[in-house]
């Protein structure tokens, strides 16, 4: 069975109404030098047994110092990345600050097979991006995460319904 993990797509409506969501960008020697297709909706393991969209709740306050908001959350289905682990999220409107998002943290040997040990946080920053530029930061595997949401909310707005490709919702 492949890893799953679950996590949050938060977003908000600027003063002028315009689309943004919240994205996480990995911490660490890593990723310190990469930006386009590096970052991420905030995520977390699922363990057998756990409630799903606790586990998306949980894990979105651990990588960014905040709970996640209060309220019905819209399901975005599944995706499958590269290396085989399935994403399942859900989208939360609320706010953030990202000068106060503050991430757990987690040891890491560095150099690798050295012998020494830093602690690093598991998301160095967040920051909001309005869809279009979501996408090319976004790990190009979560950024149907993004149509998905950006479609979900035309449809509200509007009460047509648009086909888009969700076979798993």
């Amino acid at each position: 069975m492949p890893r799953r993990s679950a996590g949050i797509l938060l977003y908000r409506r600027t003063g002028g109404g315009a689309l943004e969501v919240l994205l996480a960008h990995p911490g660490g020697p890593l990723w310190a030098r990469r930006d386009a297709g590096a970052w991420t909706l905030p995520k977390g393991e699922i363990e057998p047994g756990e409630d799903v969209e606790a586990v998306a709740r949980r894990e979105f306050e651990e990588e960014t110092g905040h709970a996640a908001p209060d309220g019905p959350a819209l399901q975005l289905g599944e995706i499958r990345q590269k290396g085989g682990k399935v994403v399942i999220a859900w989208a939360l409107e609320g706010d953030l600050d990202p000068a106060a998002a503050r991430s757990n943290t987690f040891p890491l040997e560095w150099p690798p097979h050295s012998g020494r040990w830093i602690t690093i946080p598991e998301i160095d920053r967040v920051e909001w991006f309005p869809p279009d530029e979501a996408r090319r930061r976004i790990k190009d595997t979560q950024a149907p995460l993004i149509d998905r949401l950006v479609a979900a909310l035309d449809e509200r707005r509007t009460g047509a319904t648009r086909r888009i490709d969700r076979p798993d919702l």
